[in-house]
């Protein structure tokens, strides 16, 4: 997980700033499963990460910051990897004292406001945080909420006693937005029993909104909704989109070579400022072409100290990101390297397997392809190794 980027605050210190609290220190009984259900995958990654993607990417958003539980760590480290994240806040017994713990540690921060979101609500659309972020211009808090349609009945041993209107009745969803201060003071006086944030913070005397939020911000519970939820992901309509990517490194002296992530043992290995993976170029340059981002040194300028050795499996990943925050999946990678030595064969399938790993693809959906110049060129004279890669992306319509 990369530390996150105190630039992007300092460039936004005559502006108001936002902070995101992702709240993802629930156990998630209901659900079952190895993992907590925050950190089960659904269309690929982590629950938690789709909620993640949605606040990083957001233009508004000037920090987001996690609240998990202690021994969480690991499956954190793994759902967060790469995005630019503040410290992860440990949270407390309850979901109201994970909270109150988020936003303590978000003080030295000082947002001007903060959304409070539930990591188990994987499909937070921009336009749902454009929303809440609306509704604050005038109130004290903000919250997403999709009104009741369904008729509502009151039961008692199994029968229904009496009718409930559903006139004037939503249904609360997150994000939910407060001016920082406020919410953090209403937390610190608060008894317990609150049901939301919204709750606390009308006990407290604030005026909270209700802004649009939408059916698919629906927080995932059981294993029935985690099925549902990855259903509806795979049927929805998809535009194909086909992106390329080469790259060339020469040889130095050394005796290894890292391609794909597979350090392959050879007479050289490859310049360069990063690791010098020259595959994970072509990849990572594949993948951004495929969604309309540039190339890999628009993002990762070869110049920046940051950058030097740097594992190219953090490019690869920045660009699988790009892709899931536009509500869209990597489908296939297709590699081919190119070079007189050392022989690609042998280490293929660790190749394929290391790149699988990175983007999240299976097995059958990672080609990695070997070919010389039959001696003719760079290549062939064996000054260094080229690679070219396809990427395969499907976007939502």
């Amino acid at each position: 997980m990369l530390s996150w980027d105190m630039d992007r605050q300092d460039k936004a210190q005559d502006k108001i700033t936002t902070a995101a609290l992702i709240v993802a220190g629930g156990r998630g009984e209901r659900l079952g499963g190895p993992v907590a259900k925050q950190y089960q995958r659904l269309a690929g990654i982590p629950v938690l990460r789709h909620a993640l993607l949605a606040f990083c990417h957001h233009p508004a958003i000037t920090a987001v910051a996690t609240v998990i539980r202690g021994e969480d760590r690991a499956l954190y480290d793994q759902a967060a990897a790469g995005l630019k994240l503040l410290p992860a806040i440990l949270g407390g017994d309850s979901r109201q004292q994970s909270v109150l713990h988020g936003l303590q540690g978000l003080q030295p921060l000082n947002p001007d406001r903060v959304l409070i979101h539930d990591g188990a609500r994987p499909f937070v659309s921009a336009m749902v945080i454009n929303n809440v972020l609306a509704g604050l211009a005038g109130h004290d808090g903000a919250i997403a909420a999709v009104p009741v349609v369904d008729s509502l009945k009151r039961g008692r041993d199994g029968c229904i006693v009496d009718e409930v209107r559903r006139e004037d009745l939503w249904q609360a969803q997150t994000p939910q937005g407060f001016a920082f201060e406020a919410i953090l003071a209403a937390h610190s006086s608060a008894g317990a029993g609150h049901t939301d944030d919204a709750s606390l913070a009308r006990a407290a005397g604030l005026e909270v909104a209700l802004v649009a939020g939408a059916e698919e911000n629906s927080k995932i519970t059981t294993a029935v909704d985690l099925a549902r939820a990855d259903a509806a992901h795979a049927a929805r309509q998809f535009d194909i989109r086909v992106g390329q990517g080469f790259d060339v490194h020469r040889f130095e002296p050394g005796d290894q070579v890292r391609l794909c992530g597979v350090d392959i043992p050879h007479s050289a290995r490859l310049a360069g400022h990063s690791d010098a993976d020259v595959a994970l170029h072509a990849v990572t340059d594949a993948i951004l072409g495929a969604v309309g981002k540039g190339d890999i040194g628009r993002h990762f300028p070869p110049g920046e100290a940051q950058w030097r050795n740097a594992d190219s499996a953090r490019f690869v990943s920045f660009a699988v990101d790009q892709v899931h925050a536009l509500g869209g999946r990597l489908a296939h990678l297709d590699v081919t390297i190119i070079c007189e030595a050392p022989r690609i064969t042998p280490h293929h399938g660790m190749m394929a397997a290391r790149l699988g790993a990175i983007t999240g693809l299976d097995a059958d959906r990672v080609s990695i392809k070997a070919t010389t110049t039959e001696r003719l060129g760079f290549t062939g004279r064996n000054e260094g190794i080229a690679a070219q890669a396809t990427a395969t992306v499907r976007l939502p319509i």
